[in-house]
């Protein structure tokens, strides 16, 4: 198996796991959604066939016993897998489809490989495999990141290639840590046509 191909493996764990709990995650919050989405979470309940309701109604209890923290977090990783574009959620259930066919003891290792991580690199896979695979070397940048800038920075994060991560990466760890929050700022109010000019600028000072 290619090396990118067990990258990819190693970060279904951190997106496609949280799936069973997704419906039951969505119909929980009734309070924070639209009567337009509740609609449509209706319909696709209502479209379960008999085992399909009773499986849901299982989760549904598995859900309300969990304590508040832990469901909190299954919310957030489920906004995680919301935020990647539709072409990587894509990727990531084909890759979930080729760990379903792994034999079940490399299934656990890759379980088990990914339980190991810290929660901050698990976090950093749960943006998406590409940045996953570099968040060791962006961690410096990342690393206690006010909440107001975490989309903005994952979207741009998303935007790069890897190339442009690298020298990202690279920025990140010569820059002094006092100075990472603005350099931080600065990157997020970068254009996409405009970002490969400013990392050749900030690695040229």
């Amino acid at each position: 198996m290619s090396s990118s191909k067990r990258w990819w493996l190693l970060a279904v764990p951190a997106l496609l796991l949280v799936l069973s709990a997704t419906l039951v995650a969505q119909t929980s919050e009734e309070d924070s959604v639209t009567p337009a989405v509740q609609a449509r979470r209706a319909s696709r309940l209502a479209a379960l066939d008999e085992n399909g309701r009773a499986a849901f109604a299982r989760r549904l209890a598995a859900w309300d016993a969990l304590p508040p923290l832990q469901r909190l977090q299954q919310r957030g990783e489920y906004a995680d897998w919301r935020a990647l574009d539709p072409a990587t959620r894509t990727r990531l259930q084909q890759a979930a489809a080729t760990l379903a066919t792994l034999p079940p003891a490399q299934q656990q290792a890759l379980a088990a490989r990914f339980a190991m991580l810290d929660s901050a690199e698990q976090a950093g896979w749960r943006m998406g495999p590409e940045i996953g695979a570099d968040y060791n070397k962006l961690f410096p940048l990342l690393a206690f990141m006010p909440e107001a800038e975490r989309q903005p920075m994952r979207a741009v994060l998303q935007q790069m290639s890897a190339p442009q991560r690298a020298d990202l990466a690279v920025l990140a760890q010569r820059t002094p840590p006092q100075d990472r929050d603005t350099l931080r700022q600065a990157l997020i109010a970068t254009t996409s046509a405009s970002r490969a000019q400013w990392l050749r600028e900030q690695l040229a000072r």
